[in-house]
């Protein structure tokens, strides 16, 4: 589980802007500027990432991600970070949020986007310019 949590840690970090800082509830926070993208928790490999009800709902009737575990009614998603594919999985779900939170001051990088593979209702959901 450990080097899980480090991989993803590691990897997140990397991307440009991104500020990683302790989280008040354990394990890492990932922010661009003010904005969190999300976080992970190492005792347990949990990854809560917040995004809009509307991504939140497309996510999960995809099975991409679960509800929060506490904050059910909000945009925030749980994924737990397992094994090698559910690190990927997890790093892709972070990769949506960052996309998504730095899309609202710079231009979307359209061939990364085209690259996730997005649904065509989840690119709605999260890029409603883009999905026309």
């Amino acid at each position: 589980m450990a080097n899980l949590v480090e991989n993803f840690t590691q990897t997140v970090s990397q991307w440009e802007q991104v500020a990683a800082a302790p989280h008040r509830f354990g394990g890492t926070e990932f922010n661009v500027g003010n904005v969190e993208i999300g976080h992970i928790h190492n005792h347990n490999g949990m990854v809560d990432i917040p995004f809009t009800v509307k991504v939140r709902e497309v996510l999960v009737a995809e099975g991409l991600a679960d509800y929060h575990h506490l904050l059910q009614d909000s945009g925030w998603i749980t994924y737990f970070v397992r094994d090698e594919n559910s690190l990927q999985q997890a790093i892709w779900l972070m990769r949506l949020s960052y996309l998504q939170k730095t899309s609202r001051r710079n231009a979307v990088d359209t061939n990364e986007v085209d690259s996730m593979n997005l649904s065509d209702n989840l690119k709605q959901a999260a890029f409603p310019k883009l999905a026309s």
